[in-house]
């Protein structure tokens, strides 16, 4: 979810481009960005190896607060880069995916669940190779999309201490089922916004070699 990049628009073509605030790599966000990429292997080893449901709720919810507040950071320390409009994404997506299949091979979450949410993500794979012909290397985040990836990534804590027994575990369960719905609906729903998006650019735009050449 985290940070978003600022945003101008073409009048005569109406396709949203992006402007950093920084080209460096090594700022505060992108290195939350990184330990939050580092954490996946360390949540797979809890909750797949050791079974130590308790430290991998912590690990979750350690990611889940760090998705926040590099994004909080990046705006206002004006931090915002383009490896970090890429880095973000990329942790939240390989975190939500490695924490859907560990939970399925517990028999914590259904497998449906974890075929719905890769299915989003290999549409929006599959635009790749469009915007690379128009000169873009990926789609500024949607708020809608940000909504998706808060409500999954708290969901799966929630959902995991659930698991844990009854009584107020039940309580846990029922909430954090109901984000990982909602989270799915709006996960779907950004994902249809962005090809809509990408559909708009392919079509409207020139391809970029020959943009290029127009200006030399």
């Amino acid at each position: 979810m985290g940070r978003s990049a600022v945003f101008g628009a073409s009048s005569s073509l109406g396709v949203v481009t992006t402007s950093y605030d920084t080209e460096r790599f090594w700022t505060v966000p992108n290195g939350l960005s990184i330990l939050r990429l580092l954490g996946v292997p360390v949540f797979l080893w809890l909750v797949l190896v050791s079974r130590a449901d308790g430290w991998a709720v912590l690990v979750l919810a350690a990611a889940g607060l760090s998705d926040w507040l590099d994004g909080q950071i990046a705006r206002r320390w004006h931090q915002v880069s383009r490896a970090g409009q890429i880095l973000d994404p990329a942790a939240d997506r390989l975190y939500i995916l490695s924490t859907i299949v560990a939970l399925m091979v517990r028999g914590v979450v259904p497998a449906w669940l974890v075929v719905v949410l890769v299915a989003r993500d290999l549409l929006l794979l599959a635009q790749v190779p469009l915007l690379h012909t128009r000169g873009f290397t990926s789609l500024p985040v949607h708020f809608v999309g940000k909504a998706a990836t808060f409500c999954l990534l708290y969901s799966f804590p929630l959902v995991l201490l659930g698991h844990l027994g009854a009584g107020i575990w039940t309580v846990a369960r029922i909430v954090g089922w109901a984000f990982a719905i909602w989270g799915t609906v709006l996960y779907w729903w950004a994902g249809l916004l962005y090809a809509r998006q990408t559909w708009h650019i392919y079509t409207t735009l020139p391809p970029a070699k020959s943009r290029e050449q127009v200006r030399r």
